[in-house]
Order: structure tokens, then sequence, then C-alpha cells
């Protein structure tokens, strides 16, 4: 069930907890009197105050999270947690907590409230540029095959069991975090799968959390907009290969940065890699692609070897559930288990990640999620190879965001397609048709004699692709994946390609 559920999941019968206990816990100097005073929950978004709550309020980009203090309060906070400068704005009359970084503090103090270090889920943390999701849900697949009431947090879906919601953060606020790890003990979850975006590690989101596996997918240009430069992205990335983050990891390392990755590694690591000669512990090799599957077999340096069919296109994706694999292996998950639930079929779904919308007649059209220079060399090489025909591509570069890899995202898709037609993504708060001219300036200047169309808004432009294709060629939009929204002047309006495509189809003749 889906859209039915608050958008934060929090325990349903939570245990309440003595104040004085959080201030003697983490030795904090209270002038207030704490006596009789309980916690059932902790958030730091003043909407999603219930009554029992320790309201955090952190120092915010434009405001300080005391300015809701007092709406805090009013929707039933019974204390409030923040820096001295917070602390001299929040105007309440309940107990005020002061810690100097209460951002660094949140995550420890969540843990406390909801009592998630106290017999945790198997937890199994995946970063990397790209790959995050689809590694996620293939492990969370295994998992639940091997007998495993399974948990799952990325940037698609949240799921609690059979309980499913649509996302808002890849890696959800530390507060979040932990009332939805305490959610997952209600309902019995004993494994759970999250994914860790650099900003979630930077920003102290998993903080009171220990994995028993990490893994690193990839590392390429985006968030450049954030970190100035990937040494920076490269070593917020790295930071989750530390005894206080994991016990183990899993790293590809295809790239450079993997290769850094496992040799700076503070915690033991398998290595693992689909390039024929580079040294790894276990290689990667494909043998066999279809337009609905790829077939591959996944061999360590000691001789063992599992073969894997994935209902999934391309070579990344094969790369993905290798590690998803060599995930359970390194937590101690016989080879023999694992082999026996491949060969009974892994999960087919994946939303929006090369997602097939068409039919079996005209072409082949697909939504996928992935908005960066490489997500778009990855995806479009794999659909070339299933491809007889010719190769169109829909996309848009979001606003807000790194800019420096629009002309980037441009280039990629005229060199890799037959035809391009650039749109709008999310434009939030920028002019959408400056950030179509610095996709379109990367397009044009690679793209020869190859057609380079511009059409806004998107549905327009899926039309514009469709029309352009027929009986053996592909269509890819990228970008959107399986999102229900757009973006347009920061007002969020219901919005899904995955439908919007199969109208153009169904207008074209193909559905």
């Amino acid at each position: 069930m889906a859209g039915v559920t608050p958008r934060i999941l929090r325990p349903e019968h939570p245990a309440p907890r003595p104040l004085a206990g959080l201030a003697e816990a983490f030795a904090l100097d209270v002038e207030a009197d704490l006596d009789g005073v309980e916690v059932t929950g902790i958030t730091n978004d003043s909407s999603d105050v219930q009554p029992g709550d320790l309201f955090a309020a952190l120092p915010g980009a434009r405001r300080h999270g005391a300015a809701f203090a007092a709406d805090a309060v009013e929707r039933g906070a019974v204390a409030v947690v923040t820096d001295p400068a917070g602390a001299a704005e929040a105007a309440v009359d309940v107990p005020v907590i002061v810690v100097d970084e209460p951002r660094a503090a949140l995550g420890e103090i969540a843990a406390w409230v909801y009592r998630t270090g106290e017999q945790p889920p198997k937890l199994y943390g995946i970063t990397g540029t790209n790959g995050k999701t689809s590694t996620s849900f293939m492990l969370e697949g295994l998992l639940a095959d091997l007998g495993f009431v399974t948990g799952l947090s990325t940037t698609a879906e949240r799921h609690v069991g059979d309980l499913v919601v649509t996302s808002k953060l890849t890696t959800p606020e530390a507060s979040e975090l932990h009332a939805l790890l305490a959610r997952m003990r209600e309902a019995g979850v004993r494994a759970a799968v999250l994914e860790v975006s650099a900003q979630a590690i930077e920003r102290h989101r998993i903080d009171g959390v220990v994995f028993d596996v990490v893994a690193f997918t990839n590392l390429s240009h985006d968030h450049l907009d954030d970190y100035g430069s990937m040494e920076a992205y490269f070593d917020v990335k790295a930071e989750l290969f530390t005894p206080d983050r994991a016990q183990r990891g899993v790293v590809c390392v295809d790239g450079e940065w993997g290769a850094r990755i496992a040799e700076r590694s503070r915690i033991p690591v398998t290595t693992v890699t689909s390039e024929p000669g580079r040294e790894a512990d276990w290689h990667v090799d494909i043998w066999e692609e279809t337009p609905a599957s790829t077939s591959f077999t996944l061999t360590g340096i000691d001789g063992r070897a599992i073969e894997v069919q994935i209902p999934f296109i391309g070579r990344h994706m094969a790369v993905d559930a290798a590690i998803a694999i060599l995930m359970l292996v390194e937590d101690g998950f016989e080879i023999d288990a694992i082999t026996e639930s491949i060969d009974r079929g892994m999960r087919a779904t994946l939303p929006g990640r090369i997602e097939r919308v068409s039919g079996d007649e005209g072409p082949a059209v697909f939504v996928d999620y992935g908005h960066s220079p490489d997500a778009f060399a990855q995806t479009l090489e794999a659909l070339r190879r299933v491809t007889e025909g010719r190769l169109v591509m829909v996309f848009g570069a979001d606003g807000d965001r790194d800019a420096t890899k629009r002309e980037d995202m441009g280039r990629i898709a005229a060199e890799l397609a037959d035809a391009v037609v650039v749109t709008d993504f999310n434009p939030r708060s920028e002019d959408a048709a400056a950030i179509r001219a610095q996709v379109l300036a990367g397009a044009r200047a690679a793209a020869g004699e190859k057609p380079v169309l511009e059409a806004s808004p998107e549905e327009a432009a899926i039309r514009e692709a469709i029309a352009l294709a027929g009986e053996g060629d592909t269509v890819l939009w990228a970008g959107p994946g399986d999102a229900d929204y757009r973006d347009v002047a920061g007002v969020r309006e219901p919005f899904v390609a995955r439908d919007e495509a199969r109208l153009a189809l169904h207008e074209a003749g193909w559905l």
C-alpha cells in the first residue's frame, strides 16, 4: 500500500524515555526542571511534531529552526534542543537543552530516544554517484528471498515489510532515519538496506548508525555545487569506510575512485570489477545481453563462482547485482544459499530505472532516473547493445543543482544517441529556457549531422521523440524516472513521465 501513510514513518507504539535520562546520558547541563518530562519522539521539522516530541531547532541557511519552536510546542513538543543562538531566540515555556552543534548531536540523540542501538536489524549501506537505488532494491530482494522481513530506504521508496511509501530525500534526516529504524523494529524487520548519499554523511544524517556492510558503486561528475571538486566529493564518500560507520565493505574498482576507496578504507573490504585485466577479488564476466535481461558469471580469486541472470539491461546493472551479492557474502551468507535464491529469479522491478513503458509493437520506450553525464553514458551504451535501429534520447537538466554538468550531459547524449530532444526537468527557481540553452550548447557541439531538437514542456518533448522513432528503435527519457511530480518555479505539480510516455505512444498508434 502507498500514499495512505504519513510521509515520515515512526514507531506506532513508542516507549517514553525520561528527558532527565537524556541529559544524564549525554552529560548535558540543562537549566530547567526535567522531573516528570518524558519524550516519545524527536524531529527537526515543526510541521511533523507529535505530542511528546523533542523538537530539534537547527540552524538553517535562511532561518534558524528556533523561529519555529513556539509552533512546535503548540503542536505538543515537550522540550527543545538547540544551540546557544537558538536558545536566545526560542521563547518557549518548555525545557530548552543547549548543545554546541545540534545537527552533529541529532543522530546520537535520536538513537537514544528511539533505542535503535538495541537489537538492531542487519544494516546495509550503499553509496556512490549512480547505482545506489538499483543495488539497494536487488539486495533487498535477495534478503527477502532468503527469508528475511526487510526494510528499505532509497531515493525512490521506503519499505517496512509490506508497507511502501514514497521518499522525499535519498537519505532521511537523522531524526527521521532513527524513527524509521524503530518502526522497522516494531514490524519485525531483520535486515534493512539504506542508500547513503554524500550529503547524508556530511550532514550527520547517518550518525548513530553502524552498518554491518557498506558498498561503494562509483563516483562521477555530480554535486559539485555542494563540494566544489571531485576530490572533496570523494573525501566525503570515503568517510563511510571507517570503523565508526561500518564493519566491512564491498568496493567496485572499475574506476580510479573505487581503487582509492579500497586503498584508503579503514575497514576490511572486498573488491569487484567488470573490467578485464583489472586486479580485484571478484570479477564480473558478462556473457549475454538481451532487451529483457543480462547474464553474467561472478568469479572470485579463490575459484568460487556464481552464474546470474538479472531481468535488467546493462553492464552497470550487472555490476550493481554483483555488489548486492557480495554484500551478502561479506556478511557471512553461504554461496550455495545465495545461488539458490538467484536461481529462483531476482526481483524484477526497479522503479524508474531503465523501466520499459512500451508494448510489443513500435519503438521500445524507457524512462530512467539518471541525471548525470556518467549515468547517461552507462544507460545509452546499454540500450545501444540491444537496439537494432536508432536510439533517440529526451532529457533535461534540473535547476538549482550542479550547473557544471549540463553541457557534458548534452555532449554525452549527442555522442551516444542518434537523435536528441532537449526539454525541461525540474527547473525549480531557475529559468527553464536558460537551462535548456546550456544543455543544447553541449549537444550541438558534439552532434555533427545528428538531429538536436528543443521542445518544452515535457509533454511536447516525448511526442517529438516518439515521432522520430519507429519499429526496432529505442527512445530513452532520462531524468524523471518514477517521480510523481515536477518542480516549476518552486511549485510541485503532479506529473508522471511513465503515464505521459504511454499516452504519447497511444496517440501515435503504438499502444
